[in-house]
């Protein structure tokens, strides 16, 4: 599967922007999808995760829990990042990223910050957010 990265732009502090991670091939439904996202001289780290195919399994990093919406339309083959309530600290590049190893698993190498294991990985799409 080939990802695209999409939506990103600059925004005041408050404000919301709606990334999206377009899929192109096959069995787009079979794949865990996961939002990264570096910031300048910074690691890059996990900020959402959705289940492959069932959408009810959700991750989010804790910082951005409650301002974060991450959502999935198979039909589509396009997987959302909706943020709301936009901090200076949201700036980043963010990718998304896909893989078909068991859920739990990936959400556990993110929390411990092996990012670099998905499998496939979009191009990425800035966000600036300006205090």
């Amino acid at each position: 599967v080939q990802l695209q990265a999409s939506g990103g732009g600059s925004v005041q502090a408050g404000g919301s922007l709606r990334v999206s991670c377009a899929a192109s091939g096959s069995s787009f439904d079979d794949y865990n999808i996961g939002w990264l996202r570096q910031a300048p001289g910074k690691e890059r780290e996990g900020v959402s995760c959705i289940g492959n195919s069932d959408d009810s399994r959700l991750w989010y990093a804790d910082s951005v829990k409650g301002r974060f919406t991450i959502s999935r339309d198979n039909a589509k083959n396009t997987v959302y990042l909706q943020m709301n309530n936009l901090k200076p600290e949201d700036t980043a590049v963010y990718y998304c990223a896909a893989d078909g190893s068991p859920f739990g698993f990936l959400v556990r190498a993110v929390e411990a910050g092996r990012v670099g294991l998905w499998r496939q990985w979009g191009q990425g799409t800035q966000v600036t957010v300006s205090s």
